[in-house]
């Protein structure tokens, strides 16, 4: 079940998270807490419960979406390990999920005995790399497909880089580069697991998830401005729209949730793109109206709705857009039914 008391716990942490963003040894400290004190033991996708672990994604995202990008990645690890019966193998501390393939970085795994291997190869967009303890990433051996390969990043095989992450937005979680010289890593299920499972595209919608709840963070810092110009007719119409667009969200992210509980072996596929489809259009209709209702005030005088708002846009950015868009249309144009009645 949600509890309310362990959210509360969880965004505790959050708040003592007080140091510049580029200095943040504060964002390492708060997870480091949320996992000593068992707060990243959260519902599984597809067990019964995952509105409930979305809300919980989703309201750690209204107040930091930097530690968000460290804790979804966490628990998607935990979540990964569970549903391919690999549970046993979980280390202690902070991990996380690298599965981006870019043609220019690309890590080889050779294997070893009883499930063992050396992983060697450089690996793109790691998130959070200096601040986590061990990943779960994409490595390729003889096979056409991703093997996933837990690796412990405290070798001296393993060098997390410094350089190439620009960006203002997230940038206390920087996705650098993470070399590997024969490190030493356990292999997870076998090849092609990772994108296979059901939980992929479980995974996925937890994303929007957490997009959906920075997008409520925002949405409060409108509702509280309008509460206090109650006259401010411009303001309470950009409320409005902020409201229909976060309530169509919260609705279709719902009921994937149910769909997902209903049937956790299903391919997810279409309604997760549609759940992403609509959370992300929701978000940017937030992006629009709070900026333009509130003007620059809050974007120049609030810590915490300048780095949520610059924080979000870099965020959606895990999702490909048109090629995303592309990809639901596609599945649309095959179903017998796309489900549009009411």
């Amino acid at each position: 079940m949600h509890d309310p008391e362990r959210l509360a716990a969880i965004l505790d942490a959050v708040d003592q998270r007080t140091q510049p963003l580029r200095e943040d040894t504060a964002l390492q400290e708060a997870m480091q807490r949320c996992v000593t004190q068992g707060l990243d033991e959260i519902p599984l996708p597809g067990g019964g419960e995952t509105w409930q672990r979305w809300q919980t994604l989703a309201e750690v995202a209204a107040h930091d979406l930097s530690l968000t990008k460290l804790y979804e990645g966490h628990t998607d690890a935990i979540a990964i390990l569970r549903e391919l019966q690999s549970a046993h193998l979980l280390p202690s501390g902070v991990g996380a999920v690298w599965a981006a393939e870019p043609p220019h970085a690309r890590v080889q795994v050779r294997r070893g005995e009883n499930g063992g291997a050396e992983l060697t190869g450089t690996k793109a967009w790691c998130s959070g790399a200096a601040q986590i303890d061990w990943a779960l990433l994409t490595a390729w051996g003889d096979h056409e497909q991703p093997q996933l390969a837990l690796v412990a990043l405290d070798q001296p095989q393993v060098r997390v880089g410094n350089r190439g992450w620009q960006a203002v937005g997230m940038a206390a979680t920087a996705s650098v580069e993470v070399s590997f010289e024969q490190a030493t890593a356990q292999l997870i299920g076998t090849p092609g697991d990772y994108l296979a499972r059901p939980g992929f595209w479980h995974g996925g919608a937890g994303i929007a998830a957490c997009w959906y709840g920075a997008a409520t963070g925002l949405a409060r810092y409108l509702r509280h401005f309008c509460q206090q110009r109650e006259n401010d007719t411009h303001a309470l119409a950009h409320l409005g729209a902020v409201d229909a667009a976060l309530s169509s969200a919260a609705a279709t992210l719902r009921a994937c949730a149910k769909w997902i509980d209903n049937q956790p072996t299903a391919d997810a596929q279409l309604p997760v793109r549609r759940v992403r489809a609509q959370v992300e259009q929701a978000c940017e209709q937030v992006l629009h109206h709070v900026g333009r209702a509130m003007g620059a005030t809050p974007f120049c005088r609030d810590a915490r709705f300048a780095r949520l708002a610059a924080d979000l846009p870099v965020f959606l950015r895990q999702s490909h857009a048109e090629r995303d868009l592309a990809e639901l249309g596609r599945l649309v144009t095959a179903q017998d039914d796309p489900g549009w009645q009411l």
